[in-house]
């Protein structure tokens, strides 16, 4: 089934681009070095979805119309509060770059620095406390932010636990129920086995 121009108009207007990233790469072959351009572009609704994209290009703008499309392709639902923060704290790494997020109250702001600021944006984010270390790279701490929001367990996730340990509990309680039972009729056991046999009055 084909989707109709209107339609991708339509996704497209929802979504918000930001060029992250421009840089001049070259490739050295026989004939000699050839020059491109390699653009980071990152998407996002911000109502918790968002997608990155790298292209490169001969020109720059080749080189972001492809990047945004790879972007589309790209994107990842991550979770959001009420309070437009994450549900808890993580901390994830990728290549040299690391990243702890933590959630916040409201009113206590984005507080983020680097590229990691662009994505939560562009994510939705509107409280929340990060740190990262290790690089300066923007692309690599784009990446590790987009990994450690897609980490996080879904609801569901959590409701299956939930009955999982439910289960478990009421299996222990059943168990130690049965073993008070038995140890119960071994004690009556040896009990009728210690008590002496009555002896029958003697004949006169």
């Amino acid at each position: 089934m084909f989707m109709k121009a209107g339609n991708k108009d339509k996704t497209k207007k929802e979504f918000d681009e930001l060029l992250l990233e421009v840089r001049r790469v070259t490739r050295v072959t026989t004939g000699g070095r050839r020059m491109s351009f390699r653009a980071t572009v990152l998407v996002g609704n911000k109502k918790g979805k968002i997608g990155l994209g790298t292209a490169k290009g001969a020109d720059v703008s080749i080189a972001v119309s492809k990047a945004s499309r790879e972007a589309y392709k790209n994107l990842v639902i991550v979770p959001l509060t009420k309070a437009n923060t994450v549900p808890y704290e993580t901390s994830t790494k990728y290549k040299s770059c690391f990243v702890k997020l933590l959630p916040a109250k409201a009113g206590t702001g984005l507080k983020a620095g680097s590229s990691v600021r662009s994505v939560l944006e562009l994510a939705g984010y509107e409280n929340m406390l990060s740190k990262i270390v290790g690089s300066n790279n923007k692309l690599n701490n784009a990446l590790v932010t987009i990994k450690a929001l897609s980490s996080y367990k879904h609801v569901d996730f959590f409701s299956k636990m939930l009955t999982k340990m439910a289960e478990v509990e009421k299996e222990d309680v059943a168990s130690t129920e049965d073993n008070t039972e038995n140890k119960e009729e071994a004690k009556t056991a040896k009990v009728e086995k210690k008590a002496p046999a009555k002896k029958a009055p003697a004949k006169k």
